[in-house]
């Protein structure tokens, strides 16, 4: 954490996967609420809020990698800190 306990502004684009370009860590040392249509969700793997998506695993199906397999859902997306 930071010595001041400042929260980083949220990004745009915001990944969970450390090799994204999209990966910011210092925003992860706080919780983050993504409402997405209305509903929190806390199954995000990725968000933009710009274009209005965000992806989702896809159940229980993997990738040939061994990662969940993911499914772009387009809607409203909003983000903050979690209280």
């Amino acid at each position: 954490m930071t010595a001041t306990n400042e929260r980083p502004e949220l990004p745009d684009h915001l990944s969970i996967e450390p090799n994204s370009p999209f990966y910011v860590p210092a925003v992860f040392e706080w919780d983050i609420a993504v409402t997405f249509n209305g509903k929190q969700r806390w199954d995000i793997s990725e968000y933009c809020i710009s274009e209005g998506w965000i992806k989702v695993p896809a159940g229980k199906t993997l990738d040939r990698k061994g990662n969940p397999l993911l499914i772009k859902l387009k809607g409203r997306v909003e983000v903050a800190y979690a209280e």
